[in-house]
Parts: C-alpha cells; sequence; structure tokens
C-alpha cells in the first residue's frame, strides 16, 4: 500500500511539474536545453532557403532573443528547434504548447490578445497593394470588379473592406495557402492584386523572376504592430524577452540587423528588397510597447 501511495505521490509530483512548466518557459527551457521557434516559411520578416534553414529579419532577431535567455539561464548550449507555422496554425501551436515563442510576422491585436501574450513591437507594418506594373491598378478605387488574393489566416481583405474608401467597391476574393501561394496566384493572373503586409509584398516581389514587372501602390490600408508571440500570463518569460529586444535596440544591433535583411542583397538571390526603416518603426523602437493594432490610425 505504501508503495502505491508512493508511486501515486511520485506521479502526481511529475504531472504537477508538467503542468507547473507549462506556464513557466524559462523553467521549460532550463529543465530541457531547448526551446522551440515558431519560424516563417514565406514571410517578409522570415522565410526558409530550404534544408531547414531559415532566415530574415525576424527570425535572426528571434535568436538573438533566444541566445540572450540562454545566458540569463546559465546553459552551456541550448538546442533550438526550428517549428515552421502558418497564419492559420500559429496561435494554436503556441497555445498548446508546441512552440515556445513565435517570431514571424503576426500582428498585436485585442482579439489575439485573449489567446495569446506579445512582446515589444519590433515592426510596425503597412497593409498595402500589389500588382502587376501594367495592370492600371493605383489605388483602391481602381481594385473594382477586379480579383483580390489574400492569405488563409489573415485579416488584410476585411482592413480592405472596413477602409471608407473602398465603400461601394464590388471584388472577388481568392485565398492563398500561405504567402508564396498567394503571390504565385498574381504572378500567373488568377488574381489582379495581393492585399497583404508591404514587407511580404516587397520580399516576394523581390524574389521573383522578373521584380520590375510588379509595384507596391495605392493608399495604406492598415498600420500594425508585428511582435513574437508567446503563451499568455508567462510574465518572467516575456520580461526576458522583452528585456533582450530593448538590448538590442539600446546597442544598434537591431538597427544593424534590419539594415542586413531590407536593404542589403540577400539569399536565395541577392535581390534588395529596399524597404527603409519606417518612422512608426522607429517611433516603436524609441518608446518599446506592447499596444494593440487598435491603438494605431490610419487617415
Amino acid at each position: 500500500m505504501k508503495k502505491q501511495l508512493l508511486a501515486i505521490a511520485v506521479t502526481a509530483l511529475a504531472a504537477g511539474s508538467v503542468f507547473a512548466q507549462a506556464n513557466d518557459t524559462l523553467a521549460k527551457i532550463k529543465s530541457t536545453g531547448s526551446v522551440t521557434f515558431g519560424v516563417r516559411e514565406s514571410s517578409g520578416l522570415g522565410y526558409t532557403l530550404g534544408n531547414g534553414k531559415y532566415v530574415g529579419f525576424h527570425t535572426e532577431m528571434g535568436e538573438r532573443i533566444l541566445h540572450d535567455i540562454q545566458k540569463q539561464l546559465g546553459l552551456a548550449k541550448l538546442d533550438i528547434k526550428y517549428q515552421p507555422v502558418t497564419s492559420q496554425n500559429r496561435i494554436p501551436l503556441v497555445q498548446n504548447g508546441t512552440v515556445d515563442i513565435e517570431c514571424g510576422s503576426t500582428t498585436n491585436n485585442l482579439a489575439r490578445q485573449k489567446d495569446a501574450s506579445f512582446a515589444y513591437t519590433t515592426y510596425v507594418e503597412e497593409v498595402r497593394i500589389a500588382t502587376r506594373a501594367n495592370s492600371g491598378i493605383n489605388s483602391i478605387k481602381d481594385l473594382n470588379g477586379k480579383t483580390l488574393v489574400t492569405t488563409t489566416g489573415t485579416t488584410s481583405v476585411q482592413t480592405l473592406r472596413k477602409n471608407k474608401r473602398a465603400d461601394g467597391l464590388t471584388f472577388k476574393e481568392v485565398m492563398g495557402k500561405d504567402h508564396a501561394d498567394s503571390f504565385l496566384m498574381l504572378e500567373t493572373g488568377r488574381a489582379d492584386a495581393f492585399i497583404m503586409d508591404g514587407s511580404i509584398l516587397a520580399a516576394n516581389i523581390s524574389k521573383s523572376k522578373a521584380p520590375n514587372d510588379y509595384k507596391i501602390v495605392g493608399e495604406v490600408l492598415s498600420v500594425e504592430p508585428i511582435a513574437c508571440m508567446m503563451r499568455k500570463d508567462d510574465t518572467a518569460f516575456k520580461k526576458a524577452v522583452d528585456d533582450s529586444i530593448v538590448r538590442q535596440i539600446k546597442d544598434g544591433s537591431l538597427a544593424k540587423l534590419y539594415d542586413k535583411w531590407f536593404m542589403q542583397p540577400i539569399p536565395p538571390n541577392n535581390v534588395k528588397i529596399g524597404l527603409p526603416l519606417s518612422a512608426a518603426t522607429k517611433e516603436a523602437w524609441a518608446h518599446p510597447n506592447d499596444k494593440p493594432m487598435e491603438d494605431y490610425k490610419v487617415d
């Protein structure tokens, strides 16, 4: 009987430890010596080169965050496990513990704050319109009667519908399974315009076979703060992530990283995206915060 009680106690203790670590990511990382990093395969802020190699501004920034956390925990080695995520599954994978931190191109908004926690904003995105250079589309009003593509799990076309300049317009909406698929629809003529984050549009255009055949046009549809995403109610882990971001801002390394990925030639085609650091992103770095999209206004 005593052995049974002891076994039950040990099992309960182990289960309690696992439960505690579910919302104590630092403890989980320290005890396992590993962390699961959610990354994107075709985003403007992070993408894959194939063969398990993930790169980009937010990917490399996230790696630096994790190296800072490794130092904080006194770990001689930290095994970073890369987990590709999509617009559809990124939040569930963070919630269920599959992914410990996701640094892709996720907008911090009030709806998502109910499901996840966000680090300080590290990029302020502008949702724009990409089209073929000879399409005749130059603004929102030119989208009337056109076919628009956006990516499943994103909110770009809903944002367009809410824009006062879109009143009275009718258009067909199609969905790409990821950003690369959405751009392919534009490339092959199945869509007249691709509505998405400006960085994603610029990155896909730069990687295309004929970058000069495309242009980003029209009004800014929305301004969205992009941030790394974590599980809710893990204040110690969020603080560690935010502290690393502040460190990268203050020592100038984040600005150098931005220059590397947006103003210099990048792999795989050594083409420059050419997207200068915006005033809104500079402001977010000057005053680190985790404000949601709803606190940003578009004229």
